[in-house]
């Protein structure tokens, strides 16, 4: 499965925020935009969310950028 994801960093807790026109997921997500650090979230929560181990998830385009490119294998 392929998803387009917006992700919102350090928001107060990570969730889904709802979705765009284009049918673009929104994502808080606790982590700031540091280091790969909200990105390291946003896929844990997708794992979790998805019941699929962490090595399922893998951004595949915006790794800077808050619109991202999220494949998960295995959902």
């Amino acid at each position: 499965m392929t998803l387009r994801i917006k992700v919102i960093p350090r928001s107060p807790r990570t969730e889904f925020s709802g979705e765009l026109s284009d049918g673009t997921q929104k994502v808080k997500v606790a982590a700031p935009p540091d280091k790969g650090k909200a990105n390291e979230e946003l896929c844990r929560f997708l794992a979790d969310h998805h019941q699929v181990p962490r090595s399922a998830v893998t951004i595949l385009s915006g790794h800077t950028s808050p619109l991202k490119l999220v494949k998960i294998a295995g959902s």
